[in-house]
């Protein structure tokens, strides 16, 4: 099938179908994104990986039902006016859900570059040549600091 027969089969699809289907895809993405919250606030980061996957498909499921119901919007909201409210009920949890997502996980990121800073500057404290210096100290050579540690900023 191609794409615009899978728009025109949702832009035809019965009031009812139409919100329900958009209904179970926004109530399936707020699920797993609150699953993800939960993971990530738990400090189970590869299991919140491992949902990445779910939350895309269903994030892409939700986006062409939503643009399905925004091209018939008219039509929904003549046959169907109590069912397009619970659509809007349901983005705006959605909304809600994805402002925690987005905290906590700028919440992780920054404790982990903290960390990691924190652990590059003491291995670095740890790692310095000790050299004499032309006054008979012991001087440090900055060049020999702790290398090979990086922050991955793609989180």
């Amino acid at each position: 099938m191609t794409a615009a027969a899978r728009i025109e089969a949702l832009d035809t699809m019965p009031s009812p179908d139409l919100c329900s289907q958009a209904e179970i895809a926004l109530t399936a993405l707020v699920d797993v994104m609150n699953q993800e919250t939960t993971l990530l606030r738990a400090g189970r980061h590869n299991q919140a990986v491992a949902l990445t996957a779910e939350k895309a498909r269903l994030a892409q499921d939700y986006v062409v039902l939503a643009r399905s119901v925004q091209r018939q919007a008219a039509r929904l909201q003549a046959d169907a006016p109590e069912l397009i409210e619970r659509l809007r009920n349901g983005h705006e949890r959605l909304a809600t859900q994805m402002a925690e997502n987005l905290r906590v996980l700028a919440t992780a990121r920054t404790v982990t570059e903290d960390l990691l800073s924190d652990v590059a500057e003491i291995v670095g404290q740890h790692d310095k040549a000790r050299i004499y210096g032309k006054s008979g100290a012991i001087a440090i050579d900055p060049s020999a600091s702790a290398r090979g540690i990086a922050v991955n900023r793609s989180l």
